[in-house]
C-alpha cells in the first residue's frame, strides 16, 4: 500500500484525482493490518512530512501520520521512539539533514498519539535536553516560535530546575537576536507573532515559576547594557518586558538603580536601547518601565546620564507620535522626559522645528487617538512655554500650530511640572546620606533658615503665594532703579523655577535687615513686614517708576491710568484708606482725618468686655460703625445675592446656623461660631443690632476675626486722661472716635495683636486665645466719605442721602502662625494658597460681578504648609485646628485677597485683561540664565554627592544581589538646603522603519 500511494501523490495526475485515490488509501488504512504495512506506511508518512517539496505533500504526509496514530496506536508508539526523536533532533532527517525545517512540527503532531504510552516519560525527558540545546544554537525566529508552540501544547516538555532557568536566559538571548529580514507588511506581521509565541511561552513558565522571573530579567538587563561593539540587540526584547508583572517594578528598579557593578557607561547604553523600544508595536506596559527606570535614575542623582540619553533620544521617541500603533507609549515617554528636563531648555528646542509638522499630520489624521493626544501634546508645550519662557521667535511658528488647542490652567502647568521634575524623585538613601535631597512632591521650593529666620520665610512665601503680588515683581524690567526690588525678584524668580528643594534668601535678608534688629535673634514677623513693605514703597517713590506692561500694552483706559499712575506697587497691592473721625460730645462738632494703611492692627477686647453682646459692635460683614443709619434696602447689605440664608429661630440658642461668610471648621467640643450678621434675616436687616446680639451665646472666651474687626471699627469713648482737645471749644472735652474703611486694598493683611507688655514683669507676653479664622470674610467700606458730616451719636442718628455702606468681600489666602510664649522666642511658620479670579477662560472681562465658583468658595483649591525649607501639603482643617491640637500655636498675621465685584478696585480689572493676554510674566534675560546654571550647577552637586555615597552606608549590612532583593524601602520626606540665588525628525514613513 505504501507503494501505491507513494506512486500516486509523485504521479503528474491533477491534485482533484490525487485526493480521490488518496482517500482510498487513508480510509484502508482504517482497516487491521500487518505490523510491517503500518512500519511501510509511517516511514513514508515521514518522508513525505519532512521532505516533501510542496504544501500538498506534507499535507498528505500528516493526514496518513494521523490515521495510523489513531488506528494503530501500537505499531505509532513503536516507530516514534526515543532513538528516532533523538536522531531528529540532533541529525536531521534525510539528504536535508540538519536543515530540515519541519522536525518540530513533525515532533509535536506524534507526541499527541503517544502521551499515555510507557515511553511518554523518556520522550519528555528526551525534548526537555533537546530543547534547551536547540535554545542555545540560536535558532531562527521562525524556529523559535515552533519550539514555542511545542512547549506551549505540551508543557511536559518544559526544561525544569536549572535547567528551566538557563533555558529562560538562552530564550531571551535569542530574541536579542531576532531580526525581520524582509521589508514586507506580511513578512513583518508574520515576524511579530513569532516574536509574541516565544515571549508567550516565556509569560507561562513565569506564571507557574516566579522565581525565573528575576535572573531572566538579569540577562536581559545584561543583553541591552552591554558596550560590546556588535550588532544592537533587536527591539524584540521588549515584548519580553510586558509580561514582567508591574508590582515587581519597585523592587527591580530601586536595586538596579543602586547596584555600585553597574558602569554609567552600561546604564546609558540600557536605557537608550529601551527608549528605542518606544517603536515596538503592540506591547504593553513598556511605556511604564522606561519612565519607571528614568525616575529612578533621577532619584540617584545619575542626571549625567540622563541628560545624554534624553538630549540623544528625544527626537526619535517624537517621531513616533506619527504612527497610531506605537502613539500611546511614546507619548507617554516623552512627556516624562521633556517635563523632568527643566533645568534646560535645550530638549525642548530640538522638537520646535518638528512640532507644527506633526500637528498637521495629526490634524489631517481626524481619528480619536489623534485628537486625544493633540490635546495632550499642546498641553505639554504650554507647560514647556511657561518653564521657559522668552523665545518668542522659536515659539511663534508652535503657537501658531496649537492655537485652537485647549490651554491648561497654570494650577494644571505648576503640577505636571512639580511632580515630574528629576529633583522631585524621593531617593532611599537619603536617611544615611541627608544631602540627596529631593524636591518636595508639592512642586513649591523651602527657604533655608540663616539662624533664627523663620519670621522672614514665613513673610516671604506669604508674599511669593499672593499672585498678583508675585506676577507684578516677575513682570519688573531690568534698570528699574529699585534694587530691594529687584532681590526680591530674583527670590521669586528662583523660588518658581529653581530645581533644588530649598534655596537660600541670603542676599535678600542683607538688603532687607532692619538696623534695629539683632542678628541670629528671633523677631517679630510683623515688625519685618511693615519695615519691608515701606522699604519697598519708598524706594519707588524715590526712584525709577515701576514699567508696567499694563502701560506699555494701552489696555489701561486714560482715567484708569491717571488713578493708578501715582501709585507705587505696594499702594496697588496692600494698601487701603482709612477715615477716622472724633466728634465733639460738648459742642458735637466732627473732625476727620483720611490716612493709608498696609494692615490693620487688630488688637483683643479686654475680658470684662463681651463683643458679641455688646451694642457697641456691627457685624463686619453686615454693615459699619453703628451711628451711620442702615440703607433702606437690605440687598446694600446682605452680602451675595447668589447665598441663600437662614432665618434663624430665636428660642434656639443651642445651635445656631453657620453662616457661608465663616466656612471654617468649629473647634471639638466647641460651640458653633457663626460669623455676626450673616444669618440674618429679612426682619433682621430692619434691625442689625437685635440680630447681632443674639450670637451672644457663644463661649466667653470664643473669638473670631469678625470679632476684632468689628472691635477694631467700634466707636471709642475719650474720656479722663484721654479727653480730645477741640478746636471749636479751645479745650480738652469728651468725645467719641470712630474709624470707617474708604477703600479696601487689594491684599489685605491682618495682623492680630498677640505680644502686650506686662509692666509686673516687665516683658512682652503673648495673648494665646484661639481665634476662629474665616476663609470668606465680608468688610464693610464707606461710599462717598466726603458727605457724611452727621454728628456722631451712639445708637441713633441718620446718614447724609446717597452715603451708605457697601460689603467687600475677601478670601483667605495666608495665614502665619506663630509657635511660642513670646515674641523674642519661638518659631513661625505659614499656611497659603494660590487665590485667584476665577472668570472662564475666553470670556472677556466686563466689570460685571459673577458667582464666585465652588472652586473659590469651598476647600478645593490646595492648600500649603510652609515651614522654613520644608513644604507639604495641607487644609482648611488644620489651619483651623492648629491651636486646638498646638495651644502655643496661634494665628497671627493674616493675608486675605479682594474678590472681583461690581465695587471692586479698577486694579481687578487691569490685572485680569493683562493675565488673560499676557499669561505668566516672561524673566529677563540675565535672570533666566542665572537659574538655569544653578539648576546646572544643583544637578552636577547632587550627582557628585550620590557618587560618592558610598562613605555613608560603607557600615551597613551589605544588600544581597539586586535581582534578589524586592524588599521595599519606604520614602523618606528629609529635605536639606541650597544655594543663594544669585549664584550663578520626522520617522520613516514605512512599517519597516517604524518597527525596526
Amino acid at each position: 500500500m505504501d507503494k501505491i500511494l507513494e506512486a500516486v501523490v509523485m504521479s503528474s495526475y491533477p491534485n482533484n484525482v490525487k485526493q480521490g485515490l488518496v482517500r482510498r488509501v487513508i480510509e484502508a488504512a482504517k482497516q487491521p493490518m500487518d505490523s510491517e504495512q503500518c512500519w511501510s506506511m509511517l516511514e513514508l508518512s515521514t518522508k513525505l512530512y519532512l521532505t516533501g517539496d510542496t504544501k500538498y505533500k506534507r499535507e498528505i504526509g500528516k493526514e496518513v501520520l494521523e490515521v495510523y496514530g489513531h488506528y494503530h496506536p501500537e505499531e505509532f508508539e513503536e516507530f516514534f521512539n526515543v532513538r528516532f526523536l533523538l536522531s531528529l533532533l540532533q541529525e536531521g532527517y534525510g539528504p536535508l539533514g540538519k536543515r530540515s525545517h519541519y522536525v518540530l512540527d513533525y515532533i509535536q503532531l506524534g507526541l499527541q498519539f503517544v502521551l499515555e504510552s510507557p515511553s511518554a516519560n523518556s520522550i519528555f525527558s528526551l525534548l526537555r535536553i533537546e530543547v534547551l540545546r536547540k535554545v542555545c544554537e540560536r535558532p531562527s525566529p521562525k524556529q523559535c516560535a515552533k519550539i514555542s508552540r511545542l512547549l506551549t501544547q505540551h508543557p511536559q516538555c518544559i526544561p525544569t530546575g536549572k535547567h528551566q532557568l538557563l533555558f529562560c536566559q538562552q530564550l531571551i538571548r535569542c530574541i536579542g537576536q531576532f531580526q525581520c529580514v524582509s521589508e514586507g507588511e506580511e513578512e513583518i506581521m508574520e515576524f511579530l507573532e513569532q516574536v509574541n509565541k516565544v515571549s508567550g511561552l516565556l509569560q507561562r513558565i513565569w506564571r507557574t515559576q516566579t522565581s525565573a522571573i528575576l535572573p531572566s530579567l538579569k540577562e536581559l538587563f545584561t543583553i541591552i547594557s552591554s558596550t560590546e561593539e556588535q550588532e544592537a540587540p533587536s527591539n524584540a526584547l521588549a515584548s519580553v518586558v510586558q509580561f514582567v508583572p508591574l508590582e515587581l517594578m519597585d523592587g527591580v528598579i530601586r536595586n538596579l538603580t543602586n547596584d555600585d557593578s553597574i558602569t554609567d557607561v552600561q546604564m546609558m547604553m540600557a536605557i537608550g536601547r529601551m527608549i528605542d523600544w518606544v517603536s515596538w508595536p503592540l506591547g504593553k506596559n513598556i511605556d511604564k518601565w522606561i519612565i519607571a527606570l528614568l525616575k529612578g535614575l533621577a532619584a540617584v542623582k545619575k542626571f549625567s546620564i540622563l541628560i545624554e540619553v534624553t538630549l540623544s533620544k528625544i527626537e526619535k521617541v517624537f517621531s513616533k507620535l506619527l504612527y497610531p500603533i506605537v502613539r500611546e507609549g511614546a507619548l507617554s515617554v516623552l512627556q516624562y522626559m521633556l517635563l523632568s528636563f527643566q533645568h534646560s531648555h535645550e530638549a525642548f528646542h530640538l522638537l520646535l522645528p518638528h512640532i507644527p509638522r506633526l500637528v498637521a499630520s495629526l490634524k489631517k489624521e481626524d481619528s480619536n487617538s489623534a485628537t486625544s493626544s493633540l490635546e495632550q501634546l499642546a498641553e505639554l508645550i504650554h507647560c514647556m512655554f511657561f518653564r521657559f519662557s522668552g523665545f518668542p521667535d522659536l515659539y511663534e511658528p508652535v503657537l501658531e500650530a496649537v492655537k485652537a488647542l485647549p490651554i491648561p490652567n497654570e494650577d494644571r502647568i505648576k503640577h505636571l511640572l512639580g511632580q515630574n521634575a528629576w529633583t522631585s524623585q524621593k531617593n532611599e538613601l537619603a536617611s544615611f546620606y541627608p544631602r540627596l535631597a529631593s524636591k518636595s512632591e508639592t512642586g513649591k521650593i523651602g527657604l533655608i533658615n540663616l539662624g533664627n529666620t523663620c519670621y522672614m520665610n514665613s513673610i516671604i512665601q506669604s508674599l511669593f503665594m499672593a499672585s498678583d503680588f508675585r506676577h507684578s515683581v516677575l513682570n519688573l524690567t531690568e534698570g528699574n532703579s529699585q534694587p530691594l526690588m529687584t532681590k526680591l525678584q530674583w527670590l521669586f524668580a528662583f523660588l518658581e523655577h529653581s530645581q533644588r528643594p530649598a534655596i537660600s534668601p541670603e542676599s535678600f535678608l542683607s538688603a532687607s535687615w532692619p538696623p534695629w534688629f539683632t542678628p541670629g535673634a528671633q523677631q517679630d514677623c510683623s515688625e519685618y513686614l511693615k519695615y519691608l513693605l515701606d522699604r519697598l514703597h519708598e524706594e519707588e517713590k524715590t526712584g525709577k517708576r515701576i514699567y508696567q506692561k499694563l502701560k506699555e500694552s494701552s489696555l489701561m483706559s486714560q482715567a484708569v491710568e491717571h488713578h493708578y499712575l501715582n501709585k507705587t506697587l505696594i499702594e496697588k497691592m496692600f494698601g487701603g484708606k482709612m477715615l477716622t473721625k472724633i466728634r465733639c460730645l460738648k459742642c458735637l462738632n466732627v473732625s476727620s482725618r483720611e490716612e493709608v494703611f498696609t494692615d490693620l492692627s487688630l488688637a483683643f477686647p479686654p475680658s470684662d468686655r463681651n463683643v458679641r453682646g455688646s451694642t457697641s459692635v456691627l457685624p463686619v460683614e453686615e454693615i459699619g460703625p453703628q451711628f451711620i443709619e442702615p440703607p433702606e434696602k437690605a440687598s446694600q447689605l446682605m452680602g451675595s445675592p447668589w447665598i441663600k440664608r437662614k432665618v434663624p429661630v430665636a428660642s434656639d440658642h443651642a445651635a445656631p446656623s453657620v453662616s457661608v461668610e465663616t466656612l471654617g471648621f468649629q473647634e471639638p467640643g466647641e460651640a458653633a461660631n457663626p460669623t455676626p450678621g450673616n444669618d440674618v434675616g429679612v426682619d433682621a436687616a430692619k434691625d442689625p443690632l437685635s440680630a447681632f446680639g443674639e450670637q451672644a451665646c457663644a463661649p466667653k472666651d470664643s473669638r473670631s476675626v469678625p470679632d476684632l474687626i468689628n472691635y477694631f471699627l467700634s466707636p471709642e469713648r475719650l474720656t479722663a486722661e484721654n479727653k480730645y482737645h477741640c478746636e471749636k471749644c479751645a479745650s480738652l472735652q469728651d468725645a467719641e472716635k470712630v474709624a470707617e474703611l474708604t477703600e479696601g486694598p487689594h491684599y489685605l493683611i491682618l495682623t492680630l495683636l498677640r505680644f502686650s507688655f506686662d509692666p509686673r514683669t516687665m516683658k512682652r507676653k503673648k495673648i494665646l486665645d484661639n481665634v476662629s479664622i474665616p476663609v470668606v470674610l465680608k468688610l464693610p467700606i464707606l461710599v462717598a466719605p466726603e458727605e457724611t458730616e452727621e454728628v456722631c451719636r451712639r445708637g441713633k442718628g441718620g446718614a447724609v442721602p446717597g452715603s451708605g455702606f457697601m460689603t467687600v468681600v475677601y478670601d483667605l489666602c495666608s495665614v502665619v502662625v506663630h509657635s511660642g510664649i513670646s515674641s523674642e522666642s519661638g518659631h513661625y511658620y505659614c499656611y497659603s494658597r494660590e487665590c485667584i479670579d476665577t472668570v472662564p477662560q475666553g470670556q472677556p472681562w466686563d466689570g460685571v460681578p459673577r458667582p464666585a465658583s465652588d472652586k473659590q468658595l469651598d476647600f478645593e483649591i490646595q492648600w500649603y504648609l510652609f515651614n522654613d525649607t520644608r513644604v507639604s501639603f495641607s487644609s482648611f482643617e488644620s489651619v483651623s485646628n492648629v491651636t486646638s491640637f498646638f495651644p502655643k500655636d496661634t494665628a497671627y498675621v493674616l493675608f486675605y485677597r479682594q474678590r472681583p465685584g461690581q465695587h471692586s478696585c479698577l486694579l481687578h480689572e487691569a490685572l485680569a485683561e493683562a493675565g488673560h493676554l499676557h499669561g505668566e510674566p516672561s524673566l529677563h534675560k540675565d535672570l533666566m540664565e542665572a537659574i538655569s546654571k544653578d539648576n546646572i550647577l544643583f544637578l552636577q552637586e547632587q550627582e557628585k554627592e550620590a557618587r560618592n555615597r558610598a562613605a555613608y552606608i560603607s557600615a551597613l549590612p551589605k544588600s544581597p544581589l539586586w535581582w534578589k532583593d524586592l524588599d521595599r524601602d519606604k520614602d523618606d520626606d528629609s529635605s536639606s538646603g541650597g544655594c543663594s540665588p544669585a549664584a550663578g525628525g520626522g520617522g520613516s514613513g514605512s512599517f519597516h522603519g517604524l518597527v525596526f
